[in-house]
């Protein structure tokens, strides 16, 4: 076998396919103590054989819209290829082909949610530096511009005038300091949120699991895995003492009427595993904007999930591929968390 080949296994397992090993761990100390066997497809630097059919097993996508950031550009077309090939086979794959399209793309995610009646931002998207000026002109300032295939906070940006963003439009070109990767720039309102955070409500096997607060005194808008990202020119809120970044927030539950919805949304655009942000503001609206198909979670809100006696995201996403993958294996697999064919 070619050192670059995907790895499998000798038994029923989950193949975790990503492109970047220090979000995993979590994740797989979770399956290894259910007894699930685990394999990862780390991209890029691998190759698939054409002619051969995909193993058996449950697939897992973990592939995230920031991976140009950390490796090869060209991550997103390899992982295109290898969830076109398990498509091909009838292969389970959570997060599959369709779910990796809205990863990358915040215009589809954008369409996906106004497409279901949620309050979104007013986005337009921007195909150059001159047509990011010009989309512009139809925002009062404040706007913000973000890259269409983001994650970490890629682009993101707070203009407080028409000429600010003029003055660097140039960034925004193919071989700027700010360019986006598949030359894609949206601009979209600032929206203020009522109060000095935004939050994000994470959903496992397409329910509800638990809502996190992100603190944005300091300037943040957008989540990165894991952290918060800043937006150069924000400026922070006056607080009387510093509150954490992270924290889970109680009063959302699965009976609040926007989290039902989401779990509707998750389930026609078959995401199983996903974190949602939104923001509410001072004038009463619930604004969604964001959609990561790659979700990380805040260790400090996953150790007091543990304190508190509740299971943390990544405990419960572990006995979600556990019961999945006993669901593909073959018959005679005993319950879930057994690597016996």
């Amino acid at each position: 076998m070619s050192s670059h080949a995907l790895p499998v296994g000798d038994g029923p397992a989950v193949h975790i396919i990503h492109d970047n090993p220090e979000w995993i761990a979590p994740f797989t100390e979770a399956l290894d103590r259910l007894g699930v066997a685990h394999i990862e497809w780390l991209l890029p630097e691998t190759t698939i054989d054409l002619a051969a059919e995909p193993p058996q097993g449950l697939f897992w996508s973990r592939l995230s819209a920031s991976a140009h950031t950390r490796t090869d550009p060209q991550v997103k077309e390899y992982g295109r290829a290898v969830l076109d090939w398990l498509a091909a086979a009838g292969r389970r794959v959570i997060n599959g082909r369709d779910v990796y399209e809205l990863e990358v793309s915040k215009i589809r995610q954008h369409r996906g949610l106004s497409g279901h009646g949620f309050d979104v931002p007013h986005t337009a998207a921007a195909f150059g530096p001159q047509a990011l000026v010009e989309a512009a002109a139809g925002f009062a300032p404040p706007f913000i511009t973000k890259h269409n295939q983001g994650g970490k906070g890629l682009g993101v940006r707070r203009f407080d005038s028409h000429a600010e963003l003029e003055a660097v439009a140039a960034e925004f070109a193919p071989g700027g300091a700010n360019a986006p990767i598949d030359g894609i720039t949206l601009i979209q309102e600032y929206v203020q949120p009522a109060q000095s955070f935004i939050t994000r409500a994470e959903f496992i096997g397409g329910r509800f699991h638990y809502a996190v607060l992100v603190d944005v005194s300091g300037g943040s808008f957008e989540l990165c895995p894991a952290d918060a990202c800043t937006i150069p020119g924000a400026e922070a809120d006056s607080i009387a003492e510093a509150a954490p970044p992270f924290a889970r927030r109680n009063d959302v539950t699965a009976d609040t009427p926007l989290i039902s919805r989401l779990e509707t949304l998750l389930a026609d655009l078959g995401i199983e595993i996903a974190g949602i942000e939104f923001i509410e503001t001072r004038d009463g609206r619930q604004v969604v904007y964001d959609i990561n198909t790659n979700t990380n979670y805040n260790p400090s809100v996953e150790s007091a999930e543990q304190t508190a006696g509740r299971q943390s995201a990544a405990d419960r996403i572990a006995e979600y591929v556990a019961d999945t993958l006993a669901e593909v294996a073959e018959p005679s697999v005993s319950p879930a968390g057994s690597t016996a064919w």
